[in-house]
């Protein structure tokens, strides 16, 4: 189990668009069991490679009901129904919203080895999925809020002692506590 500090709100790389994977070996390996270890610690759902200070497009998830990692994912919205509730992120420490997403999406990308993989999420597996990969674009959920919730969540992040104490980095275990593989679909931070 190798556990990562998390990066948080103001850390450039969290801003910037994460580079595709082009080579699968060891390294991508260790990516996906680090952030799967980090994610659990942190108690979340789930967390993009940028998250632990790494610029590539990777992401893990554990809903609850599902579970694996996306390598340069992409994913394709399936009708118009959406879907609001209340999101969080690990790297936005004490901030949870509610934003507006797709109800359904098809998520495709590939596996730690590069094969191919697709599946349709819906709810909060949807969610997740949309969440991480506005991560691996530099997108932060505070984005997607309206602008009298944005303004009201931007408010309460500069309140935060982290946010005041200029910290950028925490470690795993102080974002919310340890969950196990498999936990319930609890609607943690990502």
């Amino acid at each position: 189990m190798t556990i990562q500090p998390v990066r948080l709100f103001g850390d450039p790389i969290l801003r910037a668009r994460a580079a595709e994977v082009e080579t699968f070996d060891k390294e991508v390996r260790q990516l996906v069991t680090d952030l799967t270890d980090t994610m659990y610690e942190s108690g979340g759902v789930g967390m993009a490679a940028p998250q632990i200070g790494v610029g590539l497009r990777v992401f893990v998830y554990d809903t609850g009901d599902a579970q694996g990692h996306l390598i340069n994912p992409v994913f394709e919205v399936v009708g118009e129904e959406t879907q609001t509730g209340p999101e969080g992120c690990l790297s936005i420490p004490g901030v949870r919203e509610d934003v507006t997403r797709a109800l359904t999406v098809i998520a495709r990308g590939v596996d730690m080895d590069g094969a191919p993989v697709e599946f349709r999420a819906e709810g909060l597996l949807a969610r997740c999925v949309q969440h991480e990969t506005d991560h691996l674009d530099g997108v932060l959920f505070l984005q997607r809020l309206e602008p009298a919730t944005r303004k009201e969540a931007m408010r309460t992040l500069r309140e935060s002692s982290w946010f005041t104490q200029g910290i950028t980095v925490l470690a795993a275990s102080e974002l919310g506590g340890r969950r196990r593989a498999g936990a319930g679909a609890q609607e943690r931070g990502r």
